[in-house]
């Protein structure tokens, strides 16, 4: 957590630890060998089983920042970790509405696609069809979010992560962005190039590792970068496996091998930055995250925050409120509410007290019942007490 004393720069900021990388992909977590029984009444009559098919439908619309819709029909994806689900197309008003997974025998690994444009390299599988039950329907948005894919433009997401399927089917609006120089990319053009043996292998991985089976995802990955060094994603999933594994030299090597097959796909130095956070290497998540926010900006937003909290760390308070704020500004969704709470410890450092108190209660009132809203609110009942006790911006020593 950041450390109430903090507030005024008695001591550095203290983090929680960050997550491992999450599962990339949708399945992790189910349970196996389980089977479905039919309740009845006593009278042996059949009841309603909340487990029976039961397809799931989403809804929203597509919108440019401007606020018109899209001139052209534009794909809505769900995408899982790297894989890429193509799901529907908006209509000439920009609405979109699909059951989920029942476009899935169309797949794709994210890191074959261009940037901002249609997908190339696009496989057909016998798919699954639509979702089997109300549960594997849910698993499969576990780890997901949805966007939409036009030519030249960034797509803002929708995450899936804690929708259910009796929830209403309407996601809102995703809001499309022109895109400007973006050198760095969430995709890897080593992948167009990868050998059979290795794609296949790297397909295994993700099988794998939807099963929550990291061993058999670890050796599929590990054989995959055999089969084709120059592979970055499958670099890349193999550090983020390995990261999972408390095995942080491997992921660390994995990591900066698929920089060193791809220095403009970004994924790996988030990776990087997040193992250097959990560690407090301060300077190195300084380095990494000025290099992520330096190849793509618009991706990755947690590379701000980490960047605003390493330069806090550095006493660099400029520079962290210079990160912070972008990130706000960015973040209209508001889905790091936390950075609220990192730009009042950074003005409280500044000695801006008013504002660090708006940002303290804008996190609060964001995220009443995160684990680090106790500790916002003792720092920010630590500012009022401040503020109305010295009535100016000097702070109680």
């Amino acid at each position: 957590m950041l450390a109430t004393a903090s507030l005024y720069g008695q001591r550095q900021a203290t983090p929680a630890p960050t997550p491992s990388p999450p599962t990339n992909s949708p399945g992790t977590g189910s349970r196996t060998g389980s089977t479905t029984q039919t309740p009845t009444t006593s009278s042996g009559q059949n009841l309603p089983n909340p487990d029976v098919t039961r397809p799931v439908f989403l809804s929203g619309k597509v919108m440019l920042s401007d606020g018109t819709p899209p001139s052209e029909s534009v794909m809505i994806e769900r995408v899982c970790g790297s894989r890429v689900y193509h799901e529907a197309y908006t209509d000439r008003k920009g609405r979109f509405s699909f059951q989920l997974g029942q476009n899935n025998g169309l797949f794709m690994d994210a890191s074959s696609s261009d940037v901002g444009g249609r997908m190339p390299g696009m496989t057909s599988s016998s798919g699954t069809g639509s979702m089997g039950s109300s549960r594997s329907a849910e698993m499969s948005m576990m780890n997901c979010e949805l966007r939409a894919n036009l030519a030249g433009f960034r797509s803002e997401t929708v995450s899936l992560a804690l929708r259910r399927s009796m929830d209403n089917p309407d996601v809102g609006t995703i809001v499309l962005r022109r895109m400007g120089n973006v050198e760095g990319l969430t995709i890897s053009g080593t992948t167009l190039n990868a050998p059979k043996d290795a794609r296949k292998a790297f397909d295994k991985g993700h099988e794998a590792l939807g099963k929550g089976k990291l061993d058999d995802a670890r050796k599929n990955y590990e054989k995959a970068v055999d089969e084709y060094p120059k592979y970055a994603v499958a670099w890349y999933e193999l550090g983020t496996v390995r990261d999972r594994q408390k095995d942080a030299e491997g992921a660390r090597k994995a990591f900066e091998a698929s920089i060193a097959a791809d220095a403009k796909y970004v994924n790996p130095y988030d990776g990087l930055a997040q193992m250097a956070a959990r560690d407090q290497k301060w300077d190195d998540v300084a380095d990494i995250t000025d290099r992520i926010l330096k190849l793509n900006r618009f991706d990755f937003p947690r590379a701000f925050f980490l960047n605003a909290w390493a330069k806090l760390n550095q006493k660099k308070l400029d520079e962290a409120e210079k990160s912070a704020a972008e990130l706000i500004e960015l973040d209209t969704r508001h889905q790091l509410p936390r950075v609220e709470q990192l730009m009042g410890v950074i003005l409280a450092q500044k000695r801006d007290f008013q504002n660090a108190a708006v940002h303290m209660r804008r996190f609060i009132e964001l995220a009443p019942d995160a684990p680090e809203t106790e500790t916002a609110r003792k720092q920010l009942a630590q500012l009022e007490k401040t503020l109305a006790a010295n009535g100016s911006q000097t702070p109680e020593q």
